[in-house]
């Protein structure tokens, strides 16, 4: 825009003089912003203001500043229950609660490297297979135990950065994974076993029969 027409637009529109107007290449903004007419401006809010009356029920009320609602409600004669502050007495440890198992009999989360390494051999297939169920179930969740406390174990091991007794953990848990796998093979082996039995007497096979015929045999024989 020319620089007359600049000086034509701050004396009609009562701007700032010469030396304060932008640079020419600014001038359609002082433009458009001199022209525009105070009707065409828009308030903050596009809802119409209500004449001296607040139309928010819930205007002003806080849960974190405590303030209620401004006018009573239904529920306001009744006073609120406040909360009852209740002494705690100290309660005497158990000394045989299920979780100490989670840590060794020094009842110390960190196990020592000789609590770790002093353990035997795993249980062999044909030990297990001497078991009863009872047996295999309890001996399965001595195993569980052990492991779980050989995991908290290494946690705080972990935790603390200790640098020593991983190794022997480790090893301990082995022997452990060693001896519940032969378990369920055992157990394994007893299914098959149960299977194939129940499908012979599904068959028509009878072993009282069986015995009768042996023993019809050797009468003949003698």
């Amino acid at each position: 825009m020319h620089r007359q027409s600049l000086l034509r637009l701050s004396r009609q529109y009562g701007a700032s003089p010469l030396v304060e107007l932008p640079p020419p290449y600014l001038a359609p903004s002082l433009h458009f912003s001199i022209i525009r007419s105070p009707a065409q401006s828009s308030s903050f809010s596009s809802t119409a203001a209500a004449a001296g009356k607040d139309l928010s029920k819930s205007r002003g009320v806080s849960a974190i500043h405590r303030t209620g609602p401004k006018h009573p409600l239904g529920v306001s004669k009744y006073p609120l229950p406040k909360p009852v502050l209740s002494a705690r007495q100290a309660r005497d440890p158990t000394p045989d609660h299920g979780l100490w198992d989670f840590f060794p009999k020094d009842k110390q989360a960190l196990s020592s490297p000789e609590y770790d390494i002093a353990h035997g051999r795993p249980w062999s297939i044909q030990e297990l297979r001497e078991k009863s169920f009872e047996d295999l179930h309890s001996l399965w969740w001595v195993c569980v135990k052990e492991r779980n406390r050989i995991a908290t174990s290494n946690l705080e091991r972990k935790r603390m950065k200790a640098g020593y007794g991983e190794y022997e953990a480790n090893d301990r848990d082995r022997v452990i994974r060693v001896t519940q796998n032969g378990i369920k093979h055992v157990l394994r082996e007893r299914w098959y076993a149960w299977e194939d039995a129940q499908h012979l007497y599904n068959s028509g096979y009878r072993p009282e029969a069986e015995e009768d015929s042996f023993e019809a045999e050797a009468a003949q024989k003698a």
